[in-house]
């Protein structure tokens, strides 16, 4: 099926339409409506670099502790290219291609709204960059997030940006139809030319927490999809250990009036109805990890809904320095500010960092209680016959402890950790590039925490049904679909396997959001 364009016109991009973009190859169009705002920007940029006046940032001036320095007309294109080269310091893993192409769409997006003064051939570029599979080497350390993601931009820029020479050795490096080479090379072999960077397109490129915004989009998705599973994780274990059914009451959840918690509470609800197992002994409470559910995982909901508003405002924004505003009447158009630093980025990356963490910590709690046989209502011992001969899901557990244990130390908030940088002209920065890229890292983590918890939870359910001398028809109407479309992936732990196969395709049902369809 052919895929909708989707049109960048600097105001309307959605995390969704990233998504399609960065994960599915999404074709990708400048609207018509940014074009005549692009212009007029890019016609006072040039009438300012004619004339030489009024004296504006990194138009007619050096950058950082340079600004005071004044740059001829002649030098323009050079003081671009310089600034690229020199701002190509990043070093490290290369970024995955999903990050990369959401921080193209950004970078684009951002252009298209008008106040950046580069070009339209600038955007059209990253645009055809985009649509031809042209993807930048983009080194993953680098940035403060502050002055923007000068280090990461500065490689896209590389691929895209020549000078008279057009030196090979400087056009960075790109992956092209699977394969790996110049920067040069590829944009030749994907038939997009390659542009001589003009006034203020360096830094309308290279200013702004783009890499940053783009991390964090991709792993707010991916946390929103964790935590519709970690409700169906709930509700699966809670089965297993025949749980109480009281503490998912709605009365409860409206008491408290979270609206992330009233929602898990009644997923649990509609995916444990008609269970027979759930109620079915004379327990009153269940352990928090169970009972608190709904009030940890609806923290973690709530939290990703504020994360989701940031992250949104950013990729439709405004991020470089200076910025031009064509309707000011003035000579001076242009407005020097602070847009690029990526504090809104790190601070919403912080939190999504520990909403997640929070989700992957109390779901390797109820892994602990099933494997335990003291605290799992009567299941085996790590969940197998023949415990001692076989040992069952001990080892899943301890991976479950040790990728909780990773996040805490990866939860640490970047944002309060500023080194100030350029000769102390950026005395304060958000490290929001950090703070993004260990978000996804314990996003990672607990997608295989609650991978884990979908195992244990489905054997800890056949267990319970072979005592009982029941089948899968005492489950609840979602619970029961669940468990047979894992059933249908991993099979039931008779003896001793390799778990980490197991571990990976519970992760591959996670990421497909299979489990979610037909579910709430």
């Amino acid at each position: 099926m052919t895929q909708a364009r989707i049109s960048l016109d600097g105001s309307h991009l959605t995390i969704e339409d990233l998504i399609a973009i960065a994960r599915h190859h999404a074709p990708v169009a400048l609207a018509d409506a940014a074009r005549p705002r692009v212009e007029a920007s890019r016609a006072w940029v040039d009438d300012v670099v004619a004339r030489g006046a009024p004296t504006v940032y990194g138009i007619n001036t050096g950058f950082g502790v340079f600004a005071n320095v004044p740059i001829r007309a002649d030098q323009s294109a050079r003081l671009m290219r310089n600034l690229i080269l020199s701002h190509s310091a990043g070093v490290g893993d290369p970024l995955p291609e999903d990050v990369v192409r959401a921080t193209m769409a950004i970078r684009a997006n951002t252009l298209a709204k008008g106040f950046s003064g580069a070009r339209a051939c600038v955007i059209e570029t990253l645009i055809e960059m985009l649509n031809r599979g042209v993807h930048p080497i983009i080194p993953s350390k680098g940035s403060v997030g502050a002055s923007g993601d000068l280090a990461p931009l500065s490689h896209l820029v590389l691929v895209m940006s020549r000078d008279a020479e057009d030196r090979e050795d400087e056009s960075g490096e790109a992956w092209f139809r699977g394969e790996r080479m110049s920067g040069k090379r590829a944009m030749q072999l994907a038939g997009i030319p390659r542009l001589e960077l003009q006034a203020k397109e360096g830094l309308a490129l290279n200013n702004g927490a783009t890499v940053s915004a783009a991390l964090a989009a991709l792993a707010l998705a991916d946390a929103e999809n964790l935590v519709r599973h970690a409700d169906i994780a709930v509700a699966l274990s809670l089965e297993a250990i025949v749980g109480r059914s009281s503490p998912f009451d709605e009365r409860i959840h409206q008491a408290a009036g979270h609206a992330g918690q009233i929602e898990t509470a009644r997923n649990i609800r509609a995916l444990i109805a008609g269970s027979r197992l759930i109620d079915s002994t004379r327990k009153v409470q269940d352990a928090y990890s169970f009972r608190c559910a709904p009030q940890v995982i609806g923290a973690a909901r709530d939290a990703l809904s504020y994360a989701r508003k940031i992250i949104t405002e950013e990729i439709n924004a405004a991020t470089d320095n200076p910025l031009i505003f064509t309707d000011i009447e003035e000579e001076n158009k242009a407005r020097s500010g602070g847009n690029f630093h990526g504090e809104a980025i790190a601070l919403a990356s912080n939190l999504l960092a520990l909403a997640v963490a929070e989700i992957g910590s109390i779901s390797e709690r109820r892994v602990f209680r099933l494997t335990s046989a003291h605290l799992s209502d009567g299941l085996p011992m790590m969940l197998v016959e023949g415990g001692g001969t076989n040992s069952g899901l001990m080892m899943a557990q301890v991976t479950a402890a040790a990728l909780v244990s990773d996040n805490k130390t990866l939860a640490h908030p970047d944002s309060v950790d500023s080194i100030p940088t350029s000769a102390d002209q950026e005395d304060h920065v958000s490290m929001s590039t950090n703070a993004a890229r260990r978000a996804r890292e314990i996003v990672w983590n607990t997608t295989r925490i609650l991978a884990i918890e979908l195992i244990a939870a489905a054997q800890g359910i056949d267990l319970r049904l072979k005592n009982l001398g029941r089948g899968v028809e005492m489950l609840g109407e979602g619970t029961r679909r669940a468990h047979a479309r894992i059933r249908r992936t991993i099979p039931f732990l008779e003896r001793d396997r390799v778990l980490a196969d197991d571990i990976e395709r519970a992760v591959a049902l996670i990421e497909s959001g299979e489990l979610c369809v037909g579910q709430v």
